[in-house]
């Protein structure tokens, strides 16, 4: 296999809260992504997936670890590197209205990273450019000159999408680029990045909440849940064998488009509250909402390894030191039918 692209290094990253207090926004976090892939971080709101993509892009400072692109820790770059940095790497963002300047027309939104990195020497050049990219993103040349306000919030996103493409980057991290958005447009935006990924040969890092968007798009998914990566592997294998029981309660939760088998199903139901990043649970962060949770998993946190091939976990389940036996927790967790 080829040497990746991006790799995260037991990534840390907490913010101060004061009075001593320390969010745990994400805690000891690795993976790695191949040139052309698109790697999935999929986990509910508040599990830090969306830090992690920061991080990675260097708009929030690390606390801990490393990220590595093309083996240069992002980090450390001095500046004429960060600018080349940007060239390479771009972000699509969740909101498509926030990230827009209300005040900017299209042409000037899309235009300012050519105009930052003086990619053309002139203004026709760079005209040609902006129609050309509106073009590729399904809009046309006579939206240029509107202002964001004017636009959808698929039509947005499409805008925001060829702002990240102005400046040819190769790797592409997207958050949570479709939940801002009607379900009907969901899957317009998300075809026209696969579309995209193979006309250009772009890396994506793909963060969302919706797993079945996600393996619609994902080659490999990592599962994240209170600023940890409780699992990783590929997208099919994960659907059709997934070990970690947080896992299984958020396959559990996609609706089934047969009407009789969705109302046979089981459904794996979470109760409780998210715990709080600032005070997180002793041993495995998942042991308070777990229907399998043992005497151990309040003791120790759970170690990361790999079960099968390219198939990883954190889970007390999968270690054969520990015996396999209920503690004294009473499960938290029930399946009820639907």
């Amino acid at each position: 296999m080829d040497q990746p692209i991006l790799q995260v290094k037991s990534l840390k990253k907490y913010f101060d809260m004061g009075k001593g207090e320390m969010l745990q926004a994400v805690n000891d976090v690795s993976f790695e992504v191949q040139k052309g892939e698109t790697f999935g971080l999929v986990g509910e709101s508040g599990c830090g997936k969306s830090t992690i993509g920061r991080t990675i892009m260097g708009l929030y400072n690390r606390t801990d670890g490393q990220v590595l692109y093309r083996d240069k820790d992002v980090h450390r770059l001095k500046e004429k590197e960060k600018f080349h940095f940007y060239r390479s790497m771009q972000m699509i963002f969740q909101d498509p209205y926030a990230s827009l300047n209300p005040r900017s027309t299209v042409k000037e939104v899309i235009s300012e990273p050519m105009q930052v990195h003086q990619l053309y020497k002139s203004k026709k050049q760079e005209r040609e450019r902006v129609y050309q990219l509106l073009e590729e993103v399904g809009l046309n040349r006579d939206h240029a000159n509107r202002y964001p306000h004017e636009f959808s919030g698929g039509q947005r996103q499409r805008i925001g999408i060829a702002r990240a493409l102005a400046l040819e980057p190769e790797f592409i991290i997207a958050d949570e680029p479709i939940s801002a958005l009607d379900v009907s447009v969901q899957a317009q935006v998300v075809n026209l990045l696969k579309d995209l990924q193979i006309e250009k040969g772009l890396t994506f890092l793909f963060i969302a909440h919706d797993l079945s968007m996600v393996k619609h798009i994902s080659d490999r998914i990592g599962v994240m849940y209170l600023g940890n990566m409780v699992e990783l592997t590929a997208s099919e294998e994960l659907y059709e064998n997934p070990l970690h029981p947080y896992t299984k309660a958020l396959l559990s939760a996609i609706p089934i488009p047969d009407p009789d088998l969705e109302e046979k199903r089981e459904r794996i139901i979470l109760e409780g509250d998210l715990p709080s990043p600032i005070n997180p649970p002793s041993g495995c962060v998942f042991r308070t909402r777990c229907p399998m949770a043992m005497d151990i998993c309040s003791k120790k946190k759970p170690q990361w390894q790999e079960i099968d091939k390219d198939h990883f976990v954190a889970c007390h389940l999968y270690e054969n030191d520990i015996p396999k036996t209920q503690g004294n927790q009473s499960p938290v967790v029930h399946i009820q039918g639907r």
